[in-house]
């Protein structure tokens, strides 16, 4: 029995506790919920460690440290031992992302050994619809994208993500890794746009998906075709499908400086219940 605050990485037998912490916020922790209860937590599965913070004997709070460092229900001590352990193994993640709070002070604790960051979101509005629009009607034309369409969507994908993160996903790896996420969104029936004369004019995919939430990722319209109020709509078809097919609660977040997604998100039926914050490398 642990009975001193203390940190480790976690082992597959810990998977039951794991979960109920990660389910006891299941909008936050919905991206790394997913792949818990895929992968389990096996390093080699899950894409990196997941690190424990015990207090009085009982797991209380998480960090998922791979692509990306991510606390997870972490309360201040936990930041700190986390932020201890970061230091110690280096930095081998692209991003820190999670709960505005917690990701914030993660980072003030790590700064100065990690700086300087690429680029710091310090507001990411959390977002969340629990029913479908009432005001703004669905895109009858966006679909779920087919297996046969990758070629189609590829292009609107690296372009989402260059626009968003401001570097290219083709720039490592000639873009394997992200072909490979975007087939298996395909794949799994997760990836929706709306495509006319073969090129995508909207598209949004659901990145993660648990039994309680899900979460939308990738919303993007073609330039050509911005303005024209197709990410409303876009969006309303997607959250009809979400609601539907995947989970009773459908999360995004986005750059608190997005006026016109935030207002947009808005009128589909989505509401603010917190923020993230993203540090990217």
């Amino acid at each position: 029995m642990l009975t001193q605050p203390t940190t480790r990485v976690l082992e597959p037998a810990d998977l039951g506790a794991a979960l109920a912490v990660l389910e006891s916020a299941p909008v936050e922790n919905a991206f790394v919920t997913a792949r818990v209860q895929v992968a389990g937590l096996d390093p080699w599965r899950l894409g990196g460690e997941m690190w424990g913070w015990y207090s009085e004997g009982r797991l209380r709070s998480l960090c998922y440290s791979g692509a990306n460092l991510v606390p997870l229900c972490a309360t201040p001590e936990a930041v700190r031992a986390f932020a201890d352990r970061a230091r110690r193994v280096g930095r081998r993640c692209s991003s820190i992302v999670g709960p505005a709070e917690p990701t914030g002070e993660l980072w003030r604790l790590l700064e100065p050994s990690w700086g300087p960051a690429r680029d710091i979101r310090a507001r990411q509005p959390l977002m969340v619809a629990e029913g479908p629009s009432t005001t703004v009607p669905a895109d009858p034309l966006v679909r779920r994208v087919r297996k046969d369409e990758m070629d189609v969507i590829m292009p609107a994908c690296v372009a989402m993500f260059t626009e968003e993160v401001g570097v290219s996903p083709l720039a490592n790896d000639g873009g394997l890794l992200y072909q490979a996420r975007v087939a298996e969104l395909v794949g799994s029936g997760r990836s929706f746009a709306r495509i006319e004369n073969g090129k995508v004019v909207f598209k949004a995919e659901i990145g993660a998906a648990t039994r309680q939430a899900c979460q939308i990722q990738g919303v993007w319209v073609a330039p050509e075709h911005r303005g024209k109020g197709l990410s409303e709509t876009g969006m309303a078809a997607v959250l009809q499908y979400a609601l539907a097919d995947v989970a009773p609660l459908v999360s995004l977040y986005v750059n608190d400086y997005n006026t016109p997604a935030r207002a947009a998100y808005r009128r589909v039926g989505f509401q603010e219940t917190g923020a993230f914050m993203s540090v990217l490398f």
